[in-house]
């Protein structure tokens, strides 16, 4: 409590009669005059200059100054700890009842109150205590701040290497104080650690190949663990753990394939080590997105049309894709005497495309081709194996599909996925239209533009189609009197894609008002190379904010309802989904917390998995509570550090008081300084020389001066 009545302080001041620069030049004459007398060693001259010194003193205007002083309260600062390794046991709840304490104790001190900070999530920058403490001293004056308490587990991220200004004020005089840092710990005593860190690892893979992660496990805290071992655990996917012996302390570079396109998740664990503070970061998770290694396309286009200009500046536009484009001017049949040479640069080389190298690529486009002869049987056999095998294969149909020559009629017919009626080719203007299918697949779901009914307005027209009299894959797109449009199926491993048209190209021209047509042709391109993110029935699964959010896209009128969720403890449990508002789409959220792989599992096999990402990875990066960090900073203020104990009901805390003068704190007792803040209410002026007494001083040393020369003369 402060008290109410003001104190009293009495001082010395000067309230000159002259001008100041009069003084000095008084006082330099004074000095003058006595140095020249010495010198002469004149009688008397003693006494002249004490009688000049007087007058100049009371010139000066000496006073004694009587003022009335109200205290002022000090503040001391409490910076409490509830960032993210705060969670740890108990040490929040340590934390804030050692706070409520020590503001009970500094209480009961007169003339100290406290203030309290409460330091949280830093977004990925640690705990920041000292900007912290910055930041809330900036509206307190710097006569009346006392020091500051810091309650910690001692992992603070942002220790300045000198003292900080807010704890280095100046007084009135202008010299530098130094305030008492204290520092109370959530612990008994130093805690040891063990951490698995990630030092390299690729955020993309080749399909196909190897990638090198490099890690380490630390023993932090541990003098013994120079020579030590321990186990690596790594889980990848839905695949069996597999382990290995790594050394502590030593960086160690383990290799694993990717096997698949997309995102690739990899959990890396090691035991507990015995006591540790905490085994959160004892294991982490590697992401990883495999990613083909430049799709090869091979393009055959038969006449030359519009369209096969399309095809080549999207394909070539696409830095992934490496094209080979072949178009066959002219069939072996037809011959007018133009010589071989004026019609192409380079042979057709048919052997080694067709059978050579025909494996080699991901997806082959067949564009107004027509057969007439210039692909054997074989080597449609070879397309028609190789699509079976797991390739691609895209048709753009025209008129070339009816009569002689069809690909109907060759080996590839056992992989297309429509048939084309001999009287097929359908001249007339029609606006493609998305199917219910076609709604839900996400080659064609939310296109740009996509008309909302027949009648209603959509994409541009086109004018000539094909007609089929049989399909076996999935319909997305129709035409005139809704035939078959665009058809997409699976064969074995492989897929084909069919568009009954050749005028996708009118689209790019902004024929009545055009359409997607480029993002369209990249979706179906991109499905046929079996992109992830285009399958038609999918599962993802995704963790933001502590929630594990699940997503199942599906084609079928009635999609699973329920999935099954692994948590990475091991604990099953069914997840029904809800339907929303895009076609086909279910989603299911609830929470998740636990760090590990998530697995997500439907009743038709398919399976995803998602993994937390650490909200603030320096803040886990060392989970002991510790004193080394801050120990040397308390030093240098003078502070103390204490250490509350194992169990937050039974803390202990040590005294805290106030002093004068300096504070020099040990672990048992924390000391503030008392720098008698205060505000000065009044203030009275006596002068201390009378004019009186000086004249009569001044006199009096004047008659001793000139007694003293004159009996020097006799």
């Amino acid at each position: 409590m402060m008290p109410s009545l003001d104190r009293l302080h009495h001082m010395i001041g000067f309230q000159p009669l002259v001008p100041p620069w009069l003084l000095w030049v008084l006082g330099g004459a004074l000095l003058a005059m006595g140095a020249w007398g010495i010198a002469r060693r004149a009688r008397g001259t003693t006494w002249r200059v004490l009688a000049g010194a007087g007058l100049v003193l009371w010139l000066s205007g000496p006073q004694r100054l009587r003022e009335s002083w109200h205290p002022l309260p000090q503040t001391a600062l409490v910076v409490v700890d509830q960032s993210a390794s705060m969670s740890i046991r108990d040490r929040a709840v340590m934390a804030h009842r050692a706070a409520e304490r020590v503001q009970e104790e500094i209480g009961h001190i007169d003339g100290l109150q406290t203030r309290t900070i409460t330091v949280r999530d830093a977004h990925h920058d640690g705990t920041r205590l000292f900007s912290a403490l910055t930041q809330a001293a900036s509206d307190i004056p710097p006569s009346r701040l006392a020091g500051a308490v810091m309650i910690t587990d001692g992992q603070v991220h942002d220790i300045p290497a000198q003292l900080p200004e807010v704890l280095t004020p100046p007084d009135a005089q202008g010299h530098r104080l130094t305030l008492p840092l204290h520092v109370l710990l959530t612990g008994q005593g130093e805690e040891t650690d063990r951490r698995l860190r990630i030092l390299q690892a690729p955020p993309y893979g080749i399909v196909g190949q190897d990638v090198t992660i490099r890690v380490e496990v630390d023993d932090l805290g541990r003098p013994d663990a120079r020579n030590a071992t321990t186990e690596l655990t790594m889980t990848q996917g839905g695949a069996q753990p597999s382990s290995r012996i790594v050394r502590i302390g030593q960086p160690q570079d383990i290799t694993l394939p990717v096997t698949h396109p997309g995102p690739m998740l990899v959990g890396l664990s090691v035991p507990e080590l015995p006591g540790e503070a905490s085994d959160i970061n004892n294991r982490d998770i590697v992401r990883i997105n495999g990613v083909r290694d430049r799709l090869r396309v091979l393009l055959v286009s038969g006449t030359p049309n519009q369209g096969e200009r399309v095809w080549r500046r999207l394909l070539k536009a696409d830095p992934s894709v490496d094209l080979v484009h072949f178009t066959i001017l002219r069939p072996p049949d037809k011959d007018d005497g133009t010589p071989l040479s004026d019609l192409a640069l380079i042979a057709f080389p048919v052997n080694e495309l067709f059978q050579q190298k025909i494996g080699q690529f991901d997806l082959i486009i067949l564009d107004g081709f027509e057969n007439h002869g210039i692909l054997p049987q074989a080597y449609l056999r070879n397309i028609a194996n190789h699509v079976r095998e797991g390739g691609g294969l895209l048709l753009i149909g025209g008129p070339e599909f009816i009569g002689p020559g069809s690909l109907q009629d060759t080996p590839l017919s056992e992989i297309l996925p429509a048939h084309i009626t001999p009287d097929g080719v359908r001249n007339e203007k029609f606006r493609p239209m998305l199917t219910e299918a076609g709604q839900r697949h996400p080659v064609t779901a939310r296109l740009p533009g996509a008309p909302a009914s027949a009648g209603g307005p959509g994409w541009g027209p086109w004018y000539r189609s094909l007609a089929s009299d049989s399909v076996n894959g999935e319909v997305l797109m129709t035409g005139p009197h809704e035939q078959p449009l665009l058809v997409l199926d699976h064969a074995d491993k492989g897929r084909v894609a069919f568009l009954m048209s050749d005028q996708a190209w009118l689209w790019s021209h902004g024929e009545g008002g055009g359409g997607p047509q480029s993002e369209l042709l990249r979706r179906i391109s991109h499905w046929l190379m079996k992109e992830p993110e285009l399958e038609e029935n999918q599962l993802e699964a995704e963790i933001t904010g502590g929630q594990l959010n699940i997503t199942r896209r599906s084609l079928l009128p009635a999609p699973p309802a329920m999935v099954r969720v692994t948590h990475p403890d091991g604990t099953m449990q069914q997840v029904p989904l809800t339907a929303t508002g895009d076609k086909g789409v279910t989603t299911a959220h609830l929470p998740a917390r636990e760090n590990g792989i998530w697995s997500v599992r439907d009743s038709d096999g398919h399976e995803a998995f998602a993994a937390p990402r650490a909200e603030d990875p320096q803040e886990f990066a060392d989970l002991r509570a510790t004193a080394t960090r801050l120990q040397p900073l308390v030093a240098m203020t003078g502070g103390g550090m204490h250490w509350l104990g194992k169990r937050a009901e039974s803390a202990s805390l040590p005294a805290i008081g106030m002093v004068n003068g300096a504070a020099h704190s040990t672990a048992e007792r924390f000391d503030f300084p008392d720098r008698h803040a205060h505000i000065v209410t009044g203030q009275q002026a006596h002068a201390l020389l009378p004019p009186w007494a000086v004249l009569l001083f001044v006199l009096s040393m004047l008659m001793l001066g000139w007694w003293r020369e004159g009996r020097a003369r006799a």
